[in-house]
């Protein structure tokens, strides 16, 4: 499967203009039978690779899903991490922060989730919220108790990417690799989805009127996503934007951009020692009486 992931990588610096960045690109499958057949041998090897990393215990991986509504971001998380076991993944959704939670800096919340070592950790939309749905309603941003001299809407969003900068290089350097997603859908594939959950009795719960109302901002969530990606897209933690008009596509990209990353560690199965070998010895001999 040829998927280069460089391909869909923000630089490091680079002010990026989504507008260049495709919603749709040829997909890596012929057919839906291609499909299922390359995700299976994803989702297979992903299973492999986490049972090693759960037993070498040496890193944690943090994989971060941001998109717009109907983005897909439910779907990829289910399909990409199928076959992983469940004693050793865990998914996170953040929503609407509670009363406990604005008590605390703009962190607190998702750094309380943060997967151990040897864990996989999956937000389901994160701490990129603030800087996102924070920054297109301003009106959030002031009912989370900051004193007055805080609120300088100017300077607070740049304060915000240096503290989640900050924090991603310090978990860097302690052993937690970071893939972040961002879903790029077109506000007409997102139309047409969500015209489906309209029709669709099973998904209809998914769909309200916030949904549409939202829809009319587009294009300020789009400047929002502009600035945060060119501002926290970094070196060892950099963004992927991925075309998400193609949801299929989407999750082949993305299972092997995580694979691209899990082979890139140095992990191995924990070798026993002397006196492990001599205990394991005596065990058998004792099971053999």
């Amino acid at each position: 499967m040829k998927i280069n992931e460089k391909d869909f990588r923000v630089p490091p610096g680079k002010k990026i203009d989504l507008r260049k960045w495709p919603t749709r690109v040829k997909p890596v499958y012929k057919s839906k039978k291609k499909y299922h057949k390359l995700l299976e041998e994803q989702v297979e090897e992903l299973s492999s690779l986490q049972r090693l990393h759960y037993a070498s215990n040496g890193y944690a991986i943090l994989l971060i899903f941001q998109a717009m509504d109907a983005a897909g971001k439910d779907g990829a998380i289910r399909h990409v991490m199928s076959g992983v076991n469940p004693q050793g993944c865990q998914v996170f959704s953040f929503k609407e922060p509670s009363a406990e939670e604005l008590e605390h800096d703009f962190l607190w919340r998702t750094t309380k989730r943060l997967p151990e070592r040897g864990r996989i950790g999956i937000f389901n939309r994160s701490y990129y919220a603030e800087v996102l749905i924070v920054r297109v309603h301003p009106e959030i941003l002031r009912g989370q108790g900051l004193p007055d001299e805080l609120l300088d809407e100017k300077a607070i969003w740049q304060e915000r990417y240096r503290s989640v900068v900050d924090l991603e290089a310090h978990l860097h350097r302690n052993g937690t690799r970071i893939i972040k997603f961002f879903l790029h859908q077109s506000k007409d594939e997102q139309r047409k989805r969500f015209l489906k959950r309209i029709d669709n009795p099973d998904k209809n719960w998914k769909l309200s009127i916030a949904d549409i109302e939202e829809r009319k901002l587009w294009k300020y969530y789009m400047q929002a996503y502009e600035a945060c990606l060119s501002a926290t897209s970094t070196k060892d933690a950099p963004w992927y934007v991925v075309p998400a008009d193609d949801k299929k596509n989407a999750r082949l990209i993305i299972s092997e951009i995580i694979l691209d990353v899990f082979n890139g560690l140095k992990m191995a199965y924990p070798k026993p020692g002397a006196k492990r070998r001599r205990e394991l010895q005596s065990i058998r001999k004792r099971l053999l009486k």
